[in-house]
């Protein structure tokens, strides 16, 4: 029997789309199998929650798609995730446009995160730089001065952690595809942001 085109066009598509739904689940089965990294998770939580019950803040980083996860999961901070709260203090860097092309034209692209950390952060605060390679320049000089700086840095990258993963604490995605680590990121993104908000507005001691 012929099989018409369309329909094989259309069955073809269909196992494509379930051959990219399987390699999603397989990472993220591979992350809730990893206790170690399920560890990193919580610990970050905990770390967000001291921070925002000391005065300080949550501070996220990324490029690209990156870039669009740490204004999304900064948003879910000052906003609201899971209910109706006060909001948490949180920002995304780089976020200014006029501030970019300043401090890109100034003193270079690399330094476009790592100038506007070092006005704002401090000791108490959290820094999240988000790479799926974990070898982002801007990133990476970010890191620098955060650690100068005293700030507590947890880096979520793909499988490794790259050159991030030499200087800081990493959360690493069993993964190096990069919409996989992606995908993953923001899953970890809500699980810390509903950790944070359950931990201090529903559990305060």
């Amino acid at each position: 029997m012929n099989v018409p085109m369309e329909l094989h066009a259309t069955t073809q598509a269909l196992g494509e789309l379930k051959v990219q739904i399987r390699a999603s689940i397989a990472v993220k089965e591979k992350l809730l199998a990893d206790e170690q990294l399920l560890n990193q998770i919580r610990q970050l939580a905990l770390s967000c929650i001291a921070a925002l019950r000391s005065g300080g803040k949550i501070i996220f980083a990324g490029n690209g798609g990156s870039f669009a996860d740490a204004q999304h999961l900064s948003a879910e901070f000052t906003s609201r995730f899971l209910f109706d709260r006060a909001p948490l203090a949180s920002l995304a860097l780089a976020t200014n446009n006029s501030a970019i092309s300043a401090i890109g034209n100034d003193y270079g692209y690399e330094q476009i995160f790592a100038r506007e950390l070092q006005a704002i952060a401090k000791p108490e605060d959290v820094f999240i730089p988000i790479s799926t390679s974990g070898n982002s320049a801007n990133i990476l000089a970010a890191v620098s001065v955060a650690k100068e700086l005293g700030v507590t840095t947890v880096a979520w990258t793909g499988a490794g952690g790259g050159r991030l993963g030499q200087m800081c604490d990493c959360i690493c995605i069993p993964s190096s595809e990069t919409a996989r680590i992606q995908e993953c990121h923001i899953l970890i993104g809500h699980i810390v942001c509903g950790l944070v908000e359950a931990g201090y507005f529903l559990k305060e001691s």
